[in-house]
């Protein structure tokens, strides 16, 4: 019987992994339950773009994607990272580069458990359970600005 998550790490990106199953497993405990099974993919903006264009119909390359692929046994998802984007968000945005990834690790998986930020009432929800994650797991909170570049 299984006790934990599996996860996957695919990183089409980097020739050194810069993700770690123990770490997106400290990360997922908290959302998602123990048979789970979620696909992590480190993509670049083309790879990206195109996903985003084909499933969310936006011609732009984003930080997340998610796809649920099978919740009636246990839930079973992919969780698409752009590299790329990320790094230049957590310079522009002054955040830890480890943090910014488990932010979106985080978010991604709860879009596959049906958190959305399509509406203001379900963008505080999810905000909030966002930040009590990586609050709990020792990060800022992602939402919070703590400095500016004109600063």
């Amino acid at each position: 019987m299984q006790l934990k998550p599996i996860i996957s790490i695919q990183d089409m990106v980097h020739k050194k992994p810069i993700l770690k199953k123990t770490q997106c497993l400290k990360w997922l405990i908290p959302i998602v339950d123990k048979n789970a099974e979620i696909t992590i993919r480190i993509v670049g903006s083309n790879e990206s773009k195109t996903l985003n264009t084909m499933y969310c119909k936006k011609k732009y390359a984003t930080n997340v994607l998610s796809f649920l692929i099978n919740d009636s046994a246990h839930l079973i998802g992919d969780i698409v990272l752009c590299a790329p984007l990320i790094e230049k968000e957590s310079i522009d945005q002054f955040k830890n580069l480890e943090a910014h990834y488990a932010h979106l690790v985080i978010h991604g998986a709860l879009h596959l458990y049906g958190y959305d930020h399509i509406n203001k009432k379900d963008t505080d929800i999810m905000e909030a359970k966002e930040t009590k994650i990586l609050t709990s797991l020792g990060y800022k909170n992602p939402y919070f600005i703590y400095q500016t570049k004109s600063q």
